[in-house]
């Protein structure tokens, strides 16, 4: 089984080859705002440097957001055109559980622009309850209420962040298989130009 991992949803551009869930091999790189420049240069060299082909690939894994209103949108374009044309499996895993991995207790925040941050609390993979969209003056009182290791922007609540390994993470979470590619859409969370990055 061939996985192709796909990320371009935040800040990095994330891509990965797995053999029967083991990387073969990887990019992660910080890309914001240059993710549909250099997508398919990144992926080209990818499948250049493992020998494999695009024919070779069984199943792809994208985060369907929060994050960039446009960066989300370019991994699971080119997924959904993909998955279709060449009759793959496409799966989802949300940005969230990208950064906080398997950690037993986790704690996410990104930035979603004017004073506002996406956050999730996550245990082992897994988001407790719901991603929400919070003000930035409410976060400390979300961290307290939910104590877990800090992943994300850690600068909105004065901290320092846990460094994220997201070659590792996009196959160790539980993804979700999309049965109707076509219906597919990204999870904004809300419509808002704060958003539109």
């Amino acid at each position: 089984m061939i996985s192709l991992c796909m990320d371009s949803a935040y800040k990095a551009l994330v891509l990965g080859l797995y053999k029967d869930g083991t990387l073969i091999d990887g990019v992660s790189i910080e890309a914001f705002k240059k993710q549909s420049e250099t997508i398919f240069v990144e992926l080209n060299q990818l499948f250049e440097k493992t020998g494999l082909d695009y024919k070779d690939v069984d199943e792809v894994i994208i985060t369907d957001g929060p994050g960039s209103y446009t960066g989300i949108r370019i991994a699971m374009t080119i997924a959904k055109v993909f998955c279709t044309q060449m009759h793959k499996t496409l799966k989802c895993i949300s940005t969230m559980q990208l950064f906080a991995g398997m950690d037993e207790s986790a704690n996410v925040i990104l930035d979603a622009r004017s004073k506002r941050a996406y956050v999730a609390h996550l245990e082992k993979g897994v988001v407790g309850g719901e991603t929400q969209i919070l003000e930035v003056d409410q976060l400390e009182d979300f961290l307290n209420e939910h104590p877990g290791t800090l992943y994300g922007d850690g600068y909105l609540v004065n901290q320092e962040a846990a460094s994220c390994d997201f070659l590792k993470n996009f196959m160790e979470v539980p993804s979700r298989t999309i049965e109707n590619v076509h219906a597919l859409v990204p999870q904004y969370l809300k419509e808002s130009d704060a958003y539109k990055a």
